[in-house]
């Protein structure tokens, strides 16, 4: 018998100049099915020449003469216009997010939308992007501010979220007047690319504004972030990449937002809606992505007068989700990404078990037909704040709950953390709703509620979490550099 030949995998170029490029001769990187643990296709390995073909192509594109004299309205035309890219593609992007990434199918078709919401809204900013005026001491002398773009932007995008994240640099990048290289992550570039190819052949865009490479941090990450012509790093990712892109800026003293991880706090008083707070912190640490967000809500702190209801909710509350296979509509909660991802959480778990953390939930792989990296909902008590547990950013279906026992105690604790990007409040005080608010070090505050967002709302954090915002007016003009008019009228 002759053996059934293999099918070949499935090869995505690259985008360089405005054409799309096989370059089949790189060593390519398969990404995997998380679902299966199946190749699912492979990207290029860029080169640094390739980055800094890609990057040339940027520059020349932000100096030419269609993009210097660009309307801002006609920048703005150009973001909306991928936002309706988006809503066109809505089920390819969603599937194909899904399948790389392991999310949920109901997780990305939601995020699908948001992504052109996003993407809408930073078109509406393009125009809006205003300067100031003001009166000078010195007799016939007037001044003003404008904003203008930095020039060549590098945005490097995660694997958990690759289409928002994307949204959230491509849409203030191009509506604020700037080109782009885009660095998807290896292992989940496929929705990225995919949405990219739909933008080349529905949007009218100047020659090489946007490029897209792949590859592993080195040499193809490397070379992007110390590259001379890059203006500004756009980056989520873990904090000690981000360090290492810090590092490599610094020769060209580019601009650099970072949005990184984070170990969010839920905060619960005794006066707290428990059906809610259940609800919320289920919500922001298992649901959709299997707690692989940077906001996931997974240190639980809880007053000890409800504690022990708390936990006898909240845990039946997870046992109830369903894993599974992320094309299924059913599913709560899908694979974790990688392979290395999901051994990284079992070892997590394990230790702190060992070290005498009580497991009340999960703990373990889920039996699930066709293999792949699945995680159980996971809950645990820890007797210490200071376990690694509590203080390492698991990205994943992981729960921590520690007692409190008063309001300041409650501070002190959700604030020790190198971490402050997010944190729940949990109460129906309002004065004690102000009193946090003011206290917590976290750049997202949700009360009675978690994993909101608008296109208007910041996104940022404080410590590890990262610098600069995402999202809103104010993101936009990170994009920007503001320039000073003086004119002397006696002359």
């Amino acid at each position: 018998m002759t053996a059934a030949k293999t099918a070949p995998l499935r090869r995505y170029p690259v985008l360089i100049g405005g054409e799309w490029r096989d370059l089949a001769d790189r060593p390519q990187i398969a990404s995997w099915n998380p679902a299966t643990g199946e190749p699912l296709y492979s990207v290029p390995d860029c080169s640094a020449a390739d980055v800094d073909e890609a990057v040339a192509a940027a520059h020349s594109a932000f100096l030419g003469e269609d993009w210097q004299s660009a309307a801002p309205v006609a920048r703005g035309a150009i973001v909306r216009a991928m936002a309706d890219v988006v809503l066109e593609n809505a089920e390819l992007l969603a599937e194909t997010e899904a399948r790389d990434s392991g999310k949920v199918i109901a997780e990305t078709r939601r995020f699908t939308a948001v992504c052109a919401d996003y993407l809408r809204a930073f078109g509406e900013m393009a125009d809006k992007i205003t300067g100031d005026t003001f009166t000078p001491p010195q007799k016939g002398v007037t001044a003003f501010t404008r904003r203008v773009p930095v020039g060549v932007v590098a945005a490097i995008v995660p694997w958990n979220n690759p289409l928002w994240l994307l949204a959230l640099k491509l849409g203030p990048a191009i509506a604020a007047g700037n080109a782009i290289v885009i660095k998807p992550s290896e292992i989940a570039a496929a929705p990225v690319i995919e949405f990219l190819r739909k933008v080349t052949e529905k949007v009218a865009l100047p020659k090489g504004l946007i490029n897209l490479v792949t590859g592993h941090g080195a040499p193809c990450g490397e070379a992007l972030s110390s590259h001379p012509l890059v203006a500004k790093i756009a980056f989520t990712g873990g904090p000690e990449t981000a360090r290492h892109i810090v590092r490599n800026s610094a020769a060209n003293l580019a601009d650099v937002s970072l949005e990184l991880g984070g170990k969010s706090p839920a905060l619960v008083f005794d006066d707290a809606n428990l059906d809610n707070a259940v609800a919320s912190i289920v919500s922001g640490v298992f649901l959709g992505s299997a707690g692989q967000s940077c906001v996931a809500s997974s240190r639980a702190l809880v007053q000890r007068g409800i504690y022990p209801e708390f936990v006898r909710r909240i845990t039946a509350a997870a046992a109830q989700l369903r894993v599974g296979d992320p094309m299924d509509a059913g599913a709560q909660l899908g694979p974790l990404a990688t392979a290395a991802q999901l051994n990284r959480i079992e070892t997590a778990v394990a230790q702190a078990v060992q070290r005498g953390g009580r497991l009340l939930l999960g703990g373990k792989r889920p039996e699930i037909a066709g293999g792949g990296w699945y995680y159980q909902p996971t809950i645990l008590e820890i007797g210490s704040h200071d376990d690694a547990l509590v203080q390492t950013e698991m990205f994943g279906p992981v729960l921590a709950i520690l007692p409190f026992g008063d309001e300041a105690e409650a501070v002190a604790l959700a604030n020790a953390s190198r971490f402050g990007l997010a944190a729940g409040i949990f109460t129906t005080n309002v004065g004690r709703v102000h009193r946090l608010t003011t206290r917590l070090r976290a750049g997202i505050q949700y009360v009675n509620c978690y994993r909101m967002g608008a296109p208007m709302a910041p996104i940022g954090g404080f410590g590890d979490s990262g610098k600069g915002r995402e999202a809103g007016i104010d993101a936009v003009r990170d994009y920007t550099k503001t320039v000073t008019v003086w004119i002397d009228t006696n002359v």
